[in-house]
């Protein structure tokens, strides 16, 4: 096994091990908040074990993100800022009458330690972040679409593989600029007049058949992608198929990330390939204005499209 899969290992073992454990910890935490409270040296107080059941809640839900997801991170921050909560209670509750100071010193040790081991896991899973496979990147978000296009699988490749035409009909796009051999930076329209921009490298290219591509390290778009141009059946031009994984990752270029696919990525990509068909058949966008869509958009094609 290689170095980089072990460490891999490691700290998904580690994860999956707080992940559970937080699970655990909020269950008790949500059943027997009363028994909790006088583990930790709190006693009668309803209003702490009220507020125990929400960091029970808290904890469980922290537990099944980071035992649903393949690089955790973001949930690994969140018990992060979870435990600094949980520390600042506890210093609370410390100043307070009527507690066992010996147990809240002794839970606050106990959760120094934890916080410890989650800002540990936390980082190395935002670091291995970086060092991502093509094949399997982060699944936030999933998009299949094929569309039927009255031409030849050579010149709708040719088309798609000249990146400087994709903004002419993919509607977020502003613009795509080849930067070195393969790679190119993307600039796409966000929310309220922002932009979002990622740079990519094509990490497939078969000529009038296929090409992949994948977002680089440090992008505020981590996603990876392909296309296919096969001949259609019966002579009716070519069926090109899209393919995309993305993930939106934290903060708050995240946020804005996420409003540019707020509205169905799939529904996005049905009209750009709807755009691109019309582009490559007549050799414009037929646009309508008489339309609930802000702004003006592809107008719908005829059943023939066969989008799926």
């Amino acid at each position: 096994m290689a170095r980089g899969e072990s460490q891999n290992g490691n700290r998904e073992l580690i994860a999956n091990g707080l992940g559970w454990f937080s699970i655990g910890l909020g269950v008790a935490e949500v059943v027997a908040p009363e028994k909790v409270a006088e583990l930790i040296g709190i006693k009668g107080r309803n209003t702490s074990h009220a507020l125990l059941r929400i960091y029970g809640l808290r904890e469980i839900a922290a537990g099944v993100g980071i035992l649903s997801q393949n690089r955790p991170a973001g949930w690994m921050w969140g018990r992060v800022a979870g435990d600094l909560l949980d520390l600042t209670s506890l210093g609370s509750a410390l100043a307070s009458r009527n507690v066992n100071r010996t147990r809240i010193g002794t839970a606050t040790a106990a959760v120094l330690g934890v916080t410890a081991l989650d800002v540990l896991c936390a980082r190395q899973l935002s670091i291995g972040s970086g060092q991502r496979k093509v094949a399997t990147p982060p699944s936030a978000g999933r998009v299949r679409k094929t569309i039927i296009i009255d031409r030849s699988p050579e010149e709708v490749y040719r088309f798609w593989r000249d990146l400087s035409k994709l903004p002419t009909f993919m509607n977020r796009l502003e613009s795509v600029q080849i930067t070195g051999e393969n790679r190119s930076h993307w600039v796409a329209k966000g929310p309220a007049g922002r932009t979002v921009e990622w740079d990519a490298e094509i990490v497939a290219d078969e000529p009038n058949s296929r090409i992949a591509w994948r977002s680089l390290e440090g992008a505020d778009v981590d996603h990876t992608g392909s296309v296919t141009f096969e001949r259609a059946p019966g002579g009716r031009g070519t069926l090109v198929r899209v393919e995309m994984q993305y993930s939106p990752p934290a903060g708050s270029v995240g946020a804005t990330v996420a409003k540019l696919f707020r509205a169905a990525p799939g529904q996005q990509i049905e009209q750009d390939l709807r755009a691109l068909k019309q582009v490559l058949e007549t050799g414009e966008i037929a646009r309508s204005d008489a339309s609930i869509h802000r702004g003006m958009h592809p107008a719908q094609p005829s059943a023939r499209a066969a989008i799926a």
